[in-house]
């Protein structure tokens, strides 16, 4: 054998060894890697979204002792055949199907008119919130700022976690991280495999503290002055939460807001290798449990006479207050829609809000006629829409749901 054959078989072997050793001893990391790579692949998205806790390490926020379902409506609710978008119409079955969606809950006058679930989805199975975790995360700061936990959300970052100091997010305001609108640098195009939303989650897969990840990021713009969608700014808050409260995310939800709204089952958060939570879209739980979160805010932050959130910030939270937060075409905004305290305002609202999440997950809720709507979704096709027809459509649906026949 030639000395140059020789020192090829021997890299071969070298990387044959440290393929092994790879495997054997990050087992988990190199799964988690892979399924974060394949996880929204058309042929597995729908079992993905519906079994992130078998993929990933998370912490459970147990159903309550006693759950309070919704009722049911006994009348046959007829769903809307077809809805409008400009000069188009589009059939209601066929865009369901099309944007696979897992699941479709109407609920009016705290009653389930319609159920509607597909693609191996149950009423009990749990399906992945994405960025509606934020408009979570945003109801349990706000039972943190009524009981004195954080003072105020004019505070800065750097008040409670100091070791940000020097960072992108060096003294920006909570109340900036709340309205998106820290100012910190951030490309959230799913499309490119290597913005930061993808590089975070591939980050994320390997189980590193986000804590890190967000120190990373720099400053863009002066803060409070545009309304620029940053994921990490919800993560922020996150941390933010557990060193005011002294608990976990998930042991500040069971105690304050699962067992205070009955929750129908346990949910579930996805966390890193130090235990927190990915808050800025790790949530997993039921529609029905969806519903429950939307009926919360539709009756201003109250669950059967209780105060469970401070109305003033439920009130607060779906009220764009700035004019970079309102909606509508501006030059201080990326996107048209508003934005309150990690809610949702459509251009056009008429008192309407929602939670949204990637690949179509909504809580829609519209106070006008009483009514929240929990669309969950597996729609592969989002990675490619560019200009956020998807959007404009579900919208479009949800709205046309809410005005009825």
């Amino acid at each position: 054998m030639t000395l140059i054959r020789k020192i090829f078989v021997g890299l071969a072997a070298l990387i044959g060894i440290t393929a092994l050793v790879v495997v054997l001893f990050f087992r988990q990391e190199s799964y988690q890697l892979y399924k974060v790579l394949t996880f929204f692949d058309k042929d597995n998205i729908s079992e993905n979204f519906r079994g992130v806790n078998r993929i990933f390490p998370c912490s459970t926020v147990p159903q309550p002792a006693i759950s309070v379902p919704f009722a049911v409506s006994a009348a046959h609710y007829k769903l809307i055949e077809n809805f409008q978008l400009k000069d188009s119409t589009i059939d209601t079955k066929a865009f369901l199907d099309h944007t696979l969606t897992d699941a479709l809950l109407i609920i009016q006058h705290d009653t389930i008119r319609y159920e509607y679930y597909s693609n191996g989805f149950t009423k009990s199975d749990h399906h992945i919130s994405w960025s509606m975790s934020k408009s979570v995360i945003s109801a349990l700061f706000g039972i943190a700022i009524g009981e004195g936990k954080i003072k105020s959300i004019e505070e800065t970052v750097t008040d409670y976690l100091p070791d940000f100091a020097g960072t992108g997010y060096d003294k920006v305001r909570i109340k900036d991280l709340l309205q998106m609108s820290s100012g910190v640098g951030f490309n959230e195009d799913y499309g490119d495999f290597n913005s930061d939303i993808n590089i975070m989650g591939r980050y994320f897969a390997l189980g590193m503290p986000m804590s890190d990840f967000a120190k990373s990021l720099k400053r863009e713009r002066e803060p409070g002055t545009y309304n620029h969608y940053v994921s990490i700014d919800t993560q922020v808050l996150g941390m933010i939460l557990k060193k005011a409260t002294g608990q976990t995310i998930s042991e500040y939800m069971k105690e304050k807001l699962w067992s205070q709204i009955g929750a129908e089952a346990e949910a579930f958060w996805i966390v890193d290798k130090t235990g927190m939570e990915f808050a800025l879209g790790g949530l997993n739980i039921t529609a029905r449990d969806y519903a429950k979160l939307g009926q919360l805010f539709l009756d201003t932050g109250r669950w059967q006479g209780r105060q469970v959130v401070p109305r003033e910030w439920v009130l607060a939270s779906i009220t764009p207050d700035a004019p970079h937060v309102m909606p509508g075409k501006r030059e201080s905004a990326a996107l048209r829609d508003g934005y309150g305290f990690q809610w949702w305002i459509p251009e056009g609202s008429t008192g309407e809000f929602n939670a949204q999440g990637i690949y179509d997950q909504f809580i829609y809720v519209d106070p006008q006629v009483d009514m929240v709507i929990v669309k969950l979704s597996s729609n592969y096709h989002f990675k490619n829409d560019k200009n956020r027809k998807y959007h404009e459509l579900e919208i479009a649906l949800l709205r046309k749901i809410a005005l009825g026949q």
